[in-house]
């Protein structure tokens, strides 16, 4: 799967991982209503090329996962800001 690295030289490899760890940093550094978001801009920094098949829960089971990730995100970071605005998107 990852046979595209055996090819790259010193230079390639150190431009991939900093395209990879770019890519980690701006989805770690998500904040506020973006936490929520899918992202297809991280999944394209694979080499692969696959249209992205994704299977959508129904809206309840759909809404009680993403209250259960909001009460995770109050357990592992207890004292993070609040941000209290609406999603204007």
């Amino acid at each position: 799967m990852d046979d595209d690295l055996d090819a790259m030289d010193r230079d390639a490899l150190i431009a991939e991982v900093r395209k990879l760890r770019k890519g980690i940093r701006t989805h770690r550094d998500a904040t506020g209503h973006d936490l929520c978001w899918h992202h297809p801009d991280l999944w394209s920094l694979l080499p692969e090329r696959t249209k992205a098949s994704i299977a959508v829960p129904p809206w309840p089971k759909f809404m009680r996962g993403c209250i259960r990730y909001r009460q995770s995100l109050d357990r592992q970071a207890p004292g993070a800001p609040i941000h209290d605005q609406e999603f204007d998107g």
